[in-house]
């Protein structure tokens, strides 16, 4: 057993791209995976430290995304739009020698695969997209910017506390609030550049991943969408989600039971979808 464990010790990697330093990992051996995290996020949270995936025969790729966890920032404090967040991912597929991947990603991650699979379609063999947030409505999305902005104000003035201090007591129950209270306090926690991720809480939320959700209706190939409900998350709204697997051709929605725990902060669950789709018959495992 303990030689079979030792297959899925993840190697660090680290990739030099656009004046940036993408710092990750991978593991395992099989049908390439590429995970992307959301913003204030690490490469830690898309799956939860799960190796599902890599005992089911893939090949799991993370990093951190510029100005998050341990890679750098970007050059310039604007330089953090979805087109430059989906080239970065392709530098570390070109860097790790991946013609071809299954993208799976949360929120920011989700957004930026999207942009990715829309420009550069034979790269994608497959998406998993876990609760989006982006609507399309660029009068929408105007007015989600001045919370962004003071959430990066309260990072780069008064750091982890700052943020959680703008961010106020969040929605649901005393107890819920204080798990996401602590999550987010460990997440804010673990990141080398705290002033540049303030940028990218700015600018990131600034940028189109793509212009319209009719956008989506261009994609030829397997898909899942992944939402929770809106008393679990109410920033990744559950319509939205359900809008996005609506608009992909073909894709599989996957939603939450009532009262559980969100499917989308179960790292095994999580990684059990993106193996199913991975399985699919029509995916193109070619890489």
């Amino acid at each position: 057993m303990l030689f079979l464990e030792s297959r899925f010790v993840a190697s660090e990697f680290s990739v030099e791209h656009d004046g940036v330093t993408l710092r990750g990992e991978q593991s395992g051996a099989g049908i390439p995976v590429l995970l992307l995290h959301g913003l204030t996020a690490t490469r830690r949270y898309v799956v939860m430290g799960s190796r599902l995936l890599e005992r089911s025969g893939h090949r799991v790729i993370s990093y951190d995304a510029r100005a998050h966890g341990r890679s750098s920032p970007a050059p310039t404090p604007d330089a953090y739009g979805y087109e430059q967040l989906a080239e970065d991912a392709l530098a570390v597929m070109d860097a790790l020698g991946i013609r071809r991947a299954v993208l799976a990603g949360a929120s920011m991650g989700a957004h930026t695969l999207l942009n990715l699979a829309l420009a550069s379609p034979g790269r994608v063999a497959g998406i998993v997209v876990v609760t989006p947030a982006y609507s399309g409505d660029a009068a929408l999305e105007e007015t989600r910017l001045e919370r962004w902005d003071r959430l990066a104000e309260g990072l780069r003035n008064g750091g982890v506390e700052g943020f959680l201090d703008a961010l106020g007591t969040p929605h649901g129950s005393p107890e819920f609030a204080r798990t996401v209270l602590t999550v987010a306090r460990q997440r804010l926690s673990q990141h080398d550049h705290p002033e540049a991720l303030a940028d990218a809480l700015s600018a990131v939320p600034r940028s189109r991943p793509f212009g319209a959700l009719s956008d989506l209706g261009r994609l030829r190939l397997p898909a899942a969408v992944v939402v929770s409900s809106d008393d679990a998350d109410p920033e990744h709204p559950e319509a939205l989600g359900r809008a996005y697997a609506a608009a992909i051709p073909g894709a599989r929605l996957i939603t939450d039971r009532r009262g559980s725990s969100p499917v989308a902060w179960q790292g095994s669950q999580l990684s059990r979808i993106i193996a199913e789709l991975a399985a699919e018959p029509g995916l193109d495992r070619r890489d």
